[in-house]
């Protein structure tokens, strides 16, 4: 069946006229008849009956009515549905792995709430990285950590550097620290560098790693001691105390040179109301 003279029978249904049913659907009344004659030519039944003056749906019919009623509205739902996807393009979302266990997954629930047929591609490297991606626009976004003397981007985050060893690595008993830190563009290696330094700690740089994932399994086979942003800490590691101090850092989503219609003013202002993460409480 035609989803179109369905329509018209159910404009029938509404108006109890052919007349005004053909005006509803801006069609002639010799169009809508017609139409209606090869509805019931497909279905062997006859539709409509007189009674007295007028034309009424006979049994048939109403048992059509209930049917077309049914089809007609998920036809309608179905259109409604699939149209939400006209246009749509995923959004390249660049996230460095430190942040991907407890900063990302808040990012696209935002998302997801302000648009929820969104589609999001994820690629996680170093922030250095985003940002030459975002400028060659080869991302949409991304989060990152702020540039130092920098207002850039949408706050997301605070976080705060910490030492981070296996719970049985004995710090004491060793001559020389062996440390798995970042590489040396991040923030957290060059001042934990500083710092040992400052002090009088001796060290040894056993590795310089680009994931958060690496640097975590070299710490957690309790081979060197790591310094990274608090929320990159698992429940494996454990936290040194009475070292020397890291810094806070703030953590912000960066957009791409062309604007990506899910970024819009909406979303970027439920991006702001992300949970705070005080560098006091770290």
């Amino acid at each position: 069946m035609d989803i179109d003279a369905l329509r018209s029978f159910l404009a029938f249904v509404d108006t109890g006229s052919f007349t005004r049913a053909a005006k509803q659907i801006n069609r002639t009344q010799s169009a809508f008849s017609a139409q209606m004659r090869k509805l019931e030519e497909e279905l062997c039944v006859s539709l409509f009956e007189k009674e007295g003056r007028n034309l009424v749906l006979s049994e048939a019919g109403l048992a059509l009515r209930t049917h077309a009623e049914q089809i007609v509205g998920l036809h309608s739902q179905a259109v409604q549905n699939v149209k939400r996807y006209e246009n749509k393009r995923p959004l390249r979302l660049g996230c460095p792995e430190d942040y991907n266990d407890n900063l990302l997954p808040n990012v696209i629930r935002v998302l997801q709430q302000a648009e929820p047929t969104c589609s999001i591609h994820v690629f996680s490297e170093p922030s250095v990285s985003l940002r030459e991606k975002l400028d060659n626009g080869e991302l949409d976004a991304a989060i990152v950590t702020r540039a130092p003397q920098s207002e850039e981007g949408y706050w997301l985050a605070s976080d705060k550097g910490v030492w981070i060893c296996h719970p049985e690595f004995d710090i004491d008993g060793v001559t020389s620290l062996p440390l798995a830190l970042f590489q040396s563009d991040c923030k957290y290696h060059a001042a934990a560098i500083d710092g040992l330094v400052k002090r009088g700690i001796a060290y040894q740089l056993l590795a310089c790693c680009n994931t958060a994932s690496a640097q975590r399994a070299i710490v957690s086979a309790g081979m060197a001691v790591g310094a990274m942003g608090r929320m990159s800490v698992n429940n494996e590691l454990k936290i040194i105390e009475n070292m020397p101090p890291l810094p806070a850092v703030d953590i912000v989503l960066l957009t791409g040179i062309e604007a990506h219609p899910l970024l819009n003013k909406t979303s970027l202002a439920a991006l702001s109301q992300l949970t705070y993460v005080s560098c006091d409480d770290l």
